[in-house]
């Protein structure tokens, strides 16, 4: 799999995604041809250099003056263009996440929407030119992608001055976007640096978290480069990367409880692994250990949630008289993907269900499935049938089963 890969850490505007895209590889003749007549601009594209990066710089300077527009407004000039019709969807679907973000904020119905910044000449050109590189890059077999990858986004600090007056750091619009987005952002610096449009474009392109790609090589790398001066290079970087066909494990955090008992019987043991199980604890073990001196003991050991630490701890301590429970703090697990099922199976002429546990990889292969124990223990004593052939049946019936469904 290749991915466009997204580095924010100087926020992204509209003109810093397009001449990120543009120094991958996008046509600017390509895009030129379309945006100039569309948004009434000149379009001039250059190098600069923004604290001894080299990137890519792109302007739309616009031949008459254009304030404002409507909603719909918009949507007619970008219907009327006769743009490539994903590159028409994908320009009215950015639109449209500014518009909703806009309306939330001032209880307005999109068709009484007055856009002011983002309806400006530049701000059209600068969404359309940038869904026009997204085609022009995916059409290229040398710059071809599948997803849109982004890492974190640094809005930037302070405040901002617009049409409404002075505001914090992120602009309403902006915030509004980043919500509905599901992009994580972060604050650092006193300057605006991520726009609304800048926001919009990431949010409807940006399709898999960085934490579901495992990158292999990187393939190309651009740079564009943003209007402010500050301490960082005020730049965005995009890399085309190729991505680990197998999608990565799942990964969470974990806490191990451990406590050594040497004078606790199996009875009292046993009733307190089912205890904590039905508290949360992710799993429990109990394992005979010799102590000093050769007394024979047992090793209590818990897998829980960073949140259920306390309270396992303490019932172990409440039901075996330790006086302390060892915790090791935010280990790391990977895991499958796991999940209940329910099945119909048919034993001595009747039909019984049976939940089965199935656990697969990230790509759909099966790892294993596992029919549950007390369903099948009632089933054996119903019929007769040995428990473990009761098992084997259910578990075997469910992987054709689930096999046919994939």
């Amino acid at each position: 799999m290749r991915a466009l890969y997204f580095e924010p850490f100087s926020g992204a505007s509209g003109d810093m995604i397009l001449g990120a895209l543009i120094d991958l590889g996008a046509s600017e003749s390509f895009i030129r041809q379309y945006v100039e007549p569309l948004a009434n601009i000149t379009f001039r594209r250059e190098k600069v250099m923004k604290n001894g990066i080299s990137a890519t710089d792109v302007s739309m300077i616009e031949n008459a003056p254009n304030n404002a527009r409507h909603y719909s407004e918009i949507c007619d000039i970008v219907s009327r263009a006769s743009l490539p019709g994903e590159v028409e969807q994908n320009a009215l679907a950015v639109f449209r996440i500014i518009a909703d973000a806009e309306s939330k904020i001032h209880n307005r119905p999109l068709e009484k929407l007055h856009f002011h910044e983002t309806g400006q000449d530049d701000a059209i050109a600068d969404v359309v030119g940038a869904c026009l590189a997204f085609y022009d890059l995916k059409s290229n077999p040398k710059t071809a992608w599948d997803e849109i990858i982004c890492n974190d986004v640094n809005v930037g600090g302070g405040v901002v001055e617009c049409c409404h007056g002075t505001l914090p750091v992120p602009a309403p619009a902006t915030l509004e976007i980043l919500k509905s987005s599901g992009l994580s952002f972060y604050s650092e610096g006193s300057r605006e640096l991520l726009t609304p449009t800048g926001a919009a474009v990431l949010s409807h392109f940006v399709s898999l978290s960085k934490d579901r790609i495992q990158a292999v090589k990187a393939v190309l790398i651009g740079y564009g480069a943003g209007k402010a001066n500050t301490e960082r290079p005020n730049v965005l970087r995009v890399s085309l990367i190729e991505c680990s066909d197998f999608p990565p494990l799942q990964k969470d955090q974990i806490e191990v409880l451990e406590t050594n008992v040497d004078d606790v019987t199996g009875e009292v043991l046993g009733n307190l692994v089912e205890n904590l199980m039905t508290m949360g604890a992710l799993d429990v073990a109990v394992i005979p250990i010799y102590m000093k001196k050769g007394r024979p003991a047992h090793l209590i050991k818990v897998i829980s949630k960073p949140e259920y630490s306390e309270k396992l701890a303490r019932q172990i301590i409440r039901e075996t008289g330790s006086l302390g429970v060892r915790v090791a703090p935010s280990k790391h697990r990977v895991s499958v993907s796991r999940e209940m099922i329910s099945i119909d199976v048919d034993f001595s002429g009747k039909t019984y269900t049976v939940p089965l546990k199935i656990a697969t990889f990230p790509e759909g292969e099966i790892v294993q499935i596992s029919a549950e124990y007390e369903n099948c223990k009632q089933i054996s004593a119903e019929t007769g049938i040995p428990l473990r052939e009761v098992m084997k049946k259910a578990e075997s019936d469910g992987r054709n089963k689930f096999q046919r469904i994939e």
